[in-house]
């Protein structure tokens, strides 16, 4: 149980879990820290584009749930107000894993930033996306 507002591991496990969205994804929660927290996802051919990449959508999931993940283990709630995404290259792998952290957390804003990982068959990790989003805190 954490001491402040910030949300340890098992409030986040229970918060992605309460997300129809992330159940509906398969998003697992792996990981959290301070900060920082590592999402899992496997592959599912049902979440591709026409050219069998994972979607750009899934891919900004991914993404903006591991920032919104990472900034509330220091903030508690939030919610946010801009998002941001690079793809870098095509999303192919077994599974993806995103990594949040929190860049900067103050009162009013919370700043996150996530890298997306495609895992091949051998555990071979390669960077596919990055995201930014900046997320408010939603009073208790």
């Amino acid at each position: 149980m954490t001491t402040g507002p910030g949300f340890d591991l098992e409030r986040l496990v229970a918060t992605n879990a309460s997300a129809a969205f992330n159940r509906l994804a398969g998003f697992e929660v792996v990981t959290a820290g301070t900060g920082t927290v590592e999402l899992r996802m496997p592959w599912r051919d049902d979440l591709t584009q026409y050219a069998g990449h994972l979607h750009a959508g899934m891919i900004a999931a991914l993404l903006d749930t591991a920032c919104g993940f990472a900034a509330a283990s220091i903030a508690g709630s939030v919610t946010a107000s801009h998002f941001s995404m690079n793809c870098l290259k095509p999303a192919l792998g077994r599974c993806f894993i995103a990594k949040g952290t929190t860049l900067c957390a103050g009162r009013r804003q919370v700043f996150a930033r996530a890298e997306l990982f495609a895992e091949n068959a051998q555990g071979e990790t390669s960077l596919v996306a990055t995201g930014e989003t900046v997320l408010v805190p939603l009073a208790g």
